[in-house]
């Protein structure tokens, strides 16, 4: 029964990570081709295989040890890659195009 209740929870942990590398895969393919020597790293085609054998290899191959290194490459995505992608394309959409000097009310001008 214990069995039973862990099998479960490993499912759900797996369904979460393939979730979350069809979420960067399609965040990878919306990006510009530019986007990613501009912001110095690998090419967008690099990045669309690698999370793309991530997905597949999910879906058809659920092997723990296959799926911990897809695991690590979206994270890897998630983490260095699309941060530095949003920097140089102005992507923060919460932020409306702001600097990170700006209050509520407009420019910190420091007291000028």
């Amino acid at each position: 029964m214990l069995l039973q209740g862990f099998s479960s929870i490993v499912s759900f942990i797996f369904l979460g990570v393939l979730i979350l590398s069809i979420f960067a895969l399609v965040n990878a393919a919306l990006q510009r081709e530019d986007a990613f020597r501009a912001a110095d790293k690998q090419t967008k085609p690099f990045w669309l295989v690698l999370l793309g054998i991530t997905v597949a290899v999910q879906l058809l191959i659920p092997w723990l040890l296959l799926v911990l290194a897809g695991t690590i490459a979206t994270v890897v995505y998630l983490v260095d890659v699309r941060p530095a992608l949003q920097s140089v394309t102005g992507g923060g959409r919460g932020r409306g195009g702001r600097s990170s000097s700006d209050g509520p009310y407009g420019p910190y001008n420091g007291n000028r």
